[in-house]
């Protein structure tokens, strides 16, 4: 049964068992609200609550734990031949995972019948052949380990969802008999309602901090995993990077040095074009523009900020790559030219911080008291030394303090 149809009726389950629960405490007090202990509604949303909590608790538990199960099972059956490392296992497994969805999508399709499926003396090439007909996506031909790993996966699948649909429907029932039992008069359904909610609040917070731990806790089980196939001296010193997606058993060399040094040359090129643009174009805008200008610049300068990250990769690969290409050549410098070139990357990454630094820019320059510039063009300055000589100055130190997050320092008291 399909989980979706499994939860709604559950939750089916759990409404009636809220109506009926109303019912069976009203008809214990006479039909009398004031001979309850606690208000209709609480001993229906008891029975509701007991009902499809620990069905629904269940569900979930069992989703999560089946598949662990059931790849440890299959495991076993992998050659140490074929998955001689934990990183290698790791992607069998997901191999076997795709040629089982696969057989299943087949299956669907009318491509192969189910009890053929369960044949042990199935071809693998014809079955390879028929996954790649059904449109699923394999990486390598089906071999005859994986085909039998898939095959049990199948089974052990098949049966875990029918003891999962089992189990989760006698939880809401016993859980709706139960509650129901219990619904009398003097029943305190009140109290048990609101520890029961409190529960499920504590409970919400718990898997929020939860999510939190494991995530941090994959990490560092990931990185220990990972350290001890690539060392840290090769990871943190090395100067290759050439991850190895081809055939097994070939490690990939991954020295860190490349791309860090990378992405300093590619945010070096990129501040060299955003900063000057975004600072020259916030001054003309806070200081030189008209306010009719400046409604219509300001905006279209900032609708940069919400173009998505994926349209300037296309820019870069479509037309400044190419661009770029045509004015070097392709003999140019490797850095110069290219859809994958350093002056590329940062020259599409400088555009795309442009609207961020005029903006920071132009708020810092627009709170610098308006005193200031009247002061200094009553003395005889012009425009542009009022900007160079008393209104720069006066906002570096609010750039400063934006952009390296530095404590301004304090005001000598007079």
């Amino acid at each position: 049964m399909p989980i979706l149809w499994l939860i709604i009726i559950v939750l089916a389950i759990a409404l009636v068992g809220y109506v009926a629960g109303r019912r069976r405490a009203l008809a214990s007090a006479g039909g009398n609200t004031r001979n309850l202990h606690s208000l209709p509604i609480y001993y229906g949303m008891n029975v509701f609550l007991t009902t499809m909590i620990p069905a629904l608790g269940l569900l979930a538990l069992w989703l999560i734990l089946q598949p662990i199960f059931i790849q440890s099972q299959v495991a076993d059956l992998i050659p140490e031949s074929i998955a001689s490392t934990s990183g290698e296992m790791s992607l069998t497994m997901s191999e076997v995972g795709r040629v089982a969805d696969g057989i299943d999508a087949a299956i669907e399709q009318g491509l192969i019948d189910e009890t053929v499926t369960q044949d042990p003396g199935l071809d693998v090439e014809n079955v390879t052949q028929l996954l790649r007909d059904a449109g699923q996506i394999i990486t390598q031909d089906v071999t005859d380990p994986i085909l039998a790993a898939a095959q049990v996966y199948r089974a052990m699948s098949k049966t875990g969802a029918g003891a999962m649909t089992v189990a989760v429907l006698l939880a809401a029932i016993g859980g709706f008999i139960a509650s129901f039992v219990i619904t009398q008069k003097d029943f305190r359904a009140r109290n048990v309602v609101e520890n029961g909610t409190l529960l499920l609040l504590i409970g919400a917070a718990s898997i929020a901090i939860l999510t939190t731990i494991g995530i941090v806790l994959s990490l560092i089980f990931n990185t220990f995993e990972f350290f001890r196939i690539y060392p840290a001296s090769e990871f943190f010193f090395g100067t290759t990077w050439n991850p190895s997606f081809s055939g097994r058993g070939q490690l990939s060399q991954l020295g860190v040095i490349p791309l860090i040094w990378g992405t300093l040359y590619i945010s070096f090129i990129a501040l060299l074009v955003a900063v000057p643009i975004g600072l020259y174009a916030a001054i003309y805008l806070s200081e030189y523009a008209s306010p009719r200008v400046r409604s219509i610049a300001k905006p279209a300068l900032e609708v940069l900020a919400g173009i998505p990250t994926i349209v300037y990769g296309l820019f870069a690969l479509l037309t400044v790559g190419p661009m770029l290409l045509s004015v070097f050549g392709p003999d140019g410098v490797n850095w110069m030219g290219g859809a994958s070139s350093v002056m590329t990357a940062g020259l599409v990454m400088g555009i795309m911080l442009i609207p961020f630094v005029s903006s920071l820019s132009d708020d810092i320059i627009n709170a610098v008291p308006q005193a200031m510039r009247d002061g200094s063009l009553g003395l005889g300055a012009t425009p542009s030394e009022t900007v160079r000589q008393v209104v720069m100055p006066a906002a570096c130190q609010g750039l400063l303090v934006r952009c390296f997050w530095l404590r301004p320092a304090p005001s000598a008291k007079r």
